[in-house]
């Protein structure tokens, strides 16, 4: 149970890492009008996966 829940966290944070990726090497345009709310997006998401290894990690303590 642990393990899954683990690998779940380690997955939304290897997807959050991937679009950051993406979009380091190929930027917004500048009239992309939604970029500020992708930005929030992304953050949240990261957030919460960190959130999530934390509870994971102080579970198996």
């Amino acid at each position: 149970m642990l393990d899954q829940r683990f690998i779940v966290a380690i997955g939304r944070i290897e997807r959050a890492l991937s679009r950051i990726e993406k979009s380091a090497i190929a930027p917004a345009a500048p009239s992309d009008n939604d970029l500020a709310e992708r930005h929030e997006k992304l953050k949240s998401e990261t957030l919460m996966a960190i959130r999530d290894l934390d509870k994971i990690l102080a579970d198996a303590r």
